[in-house]
């Protein structure tokens, strides 16, 4: 899909289809009375005979409309005016994005951004113009033997900005879309396909790709690279599996080396069935998605590299395969952590945060600004949060604050939760330092605690998608979240350092 931006009045624009808004009731957005007028109140002529009344996600497409440039016309509906919010926003544009596809024509100019907005609402109005369209126009077919033979004619979106002066961050915003879109359709390429597939060794060689076409370093450690820096716990996790456990560090350098760079850590584990402490059969072929993590900071390290941001990005991902065996490890078990600290393993499906804990202590020695691992950790988090919000802990405020503001500019929103000391008693064992899950009672927070007791060294935070990752039931699949909480995040931080960098 190609997107473009242009200004200039919609009555005006020659297209195949311009799309204007119609708020309840019957209201003429300002896009679409200045279509109206140029077509001699055609468009008000229709509302007033009840063809449309312009509730949320309603559409009406006109032939031939006089007076108008465009070919076609297509009216959507976005609700009422004192009602329409970023949700609307971004209902319109999906509705938008369906409508056209399934009226074939080969492009559509968008009047939808608005025409009397600040420049700041237009940025974040394009970004997720191409955001959700993109995300409407996903299809993942790669392992069906007979494609998708629906017609899909639709190739260019273009959005129409006015006044002329707001072209410049209209344009900016477009390519800030189109990098985070082409991330999260990365990131759902490699998490929706199969386990069988989509192994530690296939997500390493697509890591090797990344980088090759990106001009990035990568470093990819094996068994006995991990073995030697003392990764016990994560290869605890490994041993039941015949696949080789992968160690990936992807780097992007946009900064000159001396700048601490940003790290984000992935979980990695392609496929989960629970290890010894076996998961129940149902669903459990969606726990080919508990590698979403990685998958997410692989597709930001590549969004942030198509923008080429002025930071220093690391992408750090522990990749396993979790399953029972002979060689498994065992409920008991006690394992020694790259850290020095041993570690109870009480259920052997706690495993994600037995490979991340090693993560965290390796990336000490980047001396990272700062540290945000990503995880698909535990149910107890849909439980808390449902699939709405991603749940949000860290070790230091501010930087929590950043990711909370970037999670509602991009309309990937996380919540925060507490990550008070007294939680740590619920990880004591009889037997080693700590225990590897604090029972029942706040296991989300339990599940960040126990991390927190690799992360004494740096600033950082962690945020569970374990609900928000992908998707059940009829649209099952990968959501592609949180690519774009992440982009905000680092397109937040590059901000940053060029107004540090201005005279």
């Amino acid at each position: 899909m190609e997107f473009s931006i242009k200004s200039g009045s919609p009555e005006k624009q020659r297209t195949a289809c311009i799309v204007v808004g119609v708020h309840e009731p019957r209201k003429l957005s300002l896009a679409a009375e200045l279509l109206d007028k140029a077509a001699d109140g055609y468009l008000s002529d229709l509302l007033r005979r009840g063809d449309m009344e312009g509730k949320v996600g309603s559409t009406l497409l006109l032939h031939k409309v006089p007076g108008i440039e465009a070919e076609r016309v297509l009216l959507v509906g976005l609700g009422k005016e004192t009602d329409f919010g970023e949700k609307e926003y971004r209902a319109a544009i999906a509705t938008t994005a369906r409508a056209l596809h399934h009226a074939g024509g080969t492009e559509g100019t968008l009047c939808l951004t608005g025409l009397t907005v600040s420049t700041r609402d237009i940025i974040w109005r394009v970004r997720q113009a191409v955001m959700v369209a993109a995300e409407s126009f996903y299809r993942f077919d790669r392992m069906k033997s007979k494609k998708d033979e629906a017609r899909r004619p639709l190739r260019k979106l273009i959005f129409s900005v006015a006044p002329s002066g707001e072209l410049a961050p209209a344009k900016q915003a477009l390519q800030e879309g189109q990098a985070i879109a082409t991330g999260m359709d990365f990131m759902k390429d490699l998490a929706n396909l199969p386990g069988n597939i989509c192994t530690p060794t296939y997500l390493a060689d697509q890591a090797r790709k990344l980088a090759k076409e990106h001009g990035l370093k990568v470093e990819i450690l094996g068994r006995a690279d991990m073995d030697k820096l003392g990764m016990h716990a994560l290869l605890a996790v490994a041993k039941g599996s015949h696949q080789p456990p992968k160690f990936i560090v992807v780097r992007y350098s946009g900064r000159k080396k001396t700048d601490k760079p940003i790290v984000l850590v992935g979980k990695g584990v392609t496929f989960d069935s629970g290890g010894i402490s076996l998961k129940p059969g149902a669903e459990m072929d969606e726990m080919k998605y508990d590698m979403s993590g990685a998958a997410s900071v692989l597709a930001t390290i590549k969004a942030a590299a198509l923008l080429k941001l002025p930071l220093n990005v690391i992408a750090v991902v522990p990749t396993v395969e979790n399953m029972p065996g002979g060689g498994a490890a065992r409920p008991g078990d006690i394992v020694t952590s790259m850290s020095g600290q041993t570690i109870e393993i009480l259920n052997t499906d706690a495993e994600g945060r037995l490979i991340l804990c090693d993560a965290l202590t390796y990336v000490e020695r980047f001396d990272p600004d700062c540290v945000i691992d990503v995880a698909t950790l535990t149910g107890a988090c849909v439980i808390a949060l449902g699939h709405v919000v991603s749940g949000l802990l860290a070790n230091d405020e501010g930087l929590a604050r950043e990711l909370l503001d970037a999670s509602q500019a991009s309309w990937d929103r996380a919540w925060q939760m507490p990550l008070l000391e007294d939680y740590q008693e619920q990880l004591k064992s009889n037997f080693a330092d700590m225990g590897n899950i604090g029972g029942r009672a706040a296991g989300t927070i339990t599940a960040a605690a126990f991390l927190s007791r690799f992360t004494k060294k740096y600033e950082w935070a962690h945020l569970d998608i374990a609900g928000t990752a992908w998707k059940s039931g009829k649209d099952k699949g990968s959501t592609g979240r949180p690519v774009s909480l992440l982009t905000h995040f680092l397109l937040a931080r590059a901000a940053a350092k060029v107004g540090e960098a201005a005279p």
